[in-house]
């Protein structure tokens, strides 16, 4: 998530529960989307899948060059752009996508509608990185950060109470978000414990500087 608005921008795939918890800004995943598209593609049998499937991964193509260009600066293949630029030349990749949905909107095919429907009606949501700072058009930084918990649930059948989870689910937040901080989870966890002993605030996660 990052924070460019009071309530933030969360990152997500399509999943509606998202839609139920947060109620601010979002962003929605292109990797999880291209993979719904890949996957229709792979189970066509329809001149429409054929199409909608062809087209959509192109266009993503080249919204993803501009996004390199712009995400690797100097470093950038085909030359850096800076935000200004991003915006200016997606206008025309955007007007193509809005075209595109809106022409299978009413397809026969029920997965090409579905996916047609979900990109024009969650339009504003596959965009907002291209105006919002710190914000990446997918969410594998977020599925990253949560690579260790899951292997660990994995390993260990998770916890035997609603309490062990809870407890376990906010160590992991701490140690994640701490590392990502660049602060010292352990530091910060004994500073917590101390404060919330002598009934003190208790410093905010997303704090750079570290006073443990």
């Amino acid at each position: 998530m990052a924070c460019a608005s009071g309530q933030g921008i969360l990152c997500s795939d399509r999943c509606r529960s998202y839609l139920s918890y947060h109620k601010g800004e979002g962003q929605f995943c292109w990797a999880h989307f291209k993979r719904n598209v890949m996957g229709a593609l792979e189970i066509a049998k329809t001149t429409d899948a054929e199409r909608f499937c062809r087209d959509l991964p192109a266009l993503h193509a080249r919204l993803f060059r501009l996004w390199h260009r712009f995400r690797d600066g100097p470093r950038a293949r085909y030359g850096p752009i800076d935000r200004r630029q991003l915006i200016l030349k997606s206008i025309p990749l955007e007007k193509k996508f809005f075209a595109l949905a809106d022409r299978y909107a009413d397809s026969a095919d029920k997965d090409v509608r579905n996916l047609a429907t979900a990109l024009l009606t969650n339009f504003e949501r596959f965009l907002t990185f291209l105006g919002n700072e710190g914000v990446e058009p997918t969410n594998n930084s977020a599925e990253r950060a949560i690579r260790c918990a899951v292997q660990w649930r994995k390993i260990s059948f998770g916890s035997r109470s609603a309490e062990g989870e809870v407890a376990v689910a906010r160590l992991l937040t701490v140690s994640r978000t701490c590392q990502m901080r660049g602060r010292h989870s352990l530091g910060y966890l004994s500073q917590a414990i101390r404060l919330h002993r002598n009934r003190q605030a208790i410093p905010s996660l997303l704090q750079t500087d570290s006073a443990t």
